[in-house]
């Protein structure tokens, strides 16, 4: 992060997140490989968007606690949505045979 400030097209931001998730009941479902995997795919999804970045990330047996920069572009209620949204559908991918 050598830059403190980033720049879209019309506009000058420093816009940090933390966010932390947590699933349903809380149950503790990123154990072991799971958690890794759901640590990759955090990685993964964030870069498929344009200027997200993460700062840092702590998965822990019942929540993912993610700080993130998210340009003024994206809502973060609508980046949590895909975000949250696309790692459901691939933890149950991967869990089933």
């Amino acid at each position: 992060m050598a830059q403190r400030f980033r720049r879209l097209s019309h506009s000058l931001y420093e816009c940090k997140y933390h966010v932390v998730f947590c699933p349903k009941y809380r149950y503790r479902i990123f154990k072991d490989a799971i958690g890794e995997y759901a640590k990759q795919q955090v990685y993964q999804l964030c870069k498929q968007k344009e200027q997200v970045e993460v700062l840092e990330l702590n998965v822990q047996p019942d929540h993912v606690h993610l700080v993130v920069i998210i340009p003024p572009k994206y809502a973060v209620s609508e980046f949590m949505g895909y975000l949250k949204g696309k790692m459901a559908l691939r933890l149950f991918q991967q869990k089933s045979p």
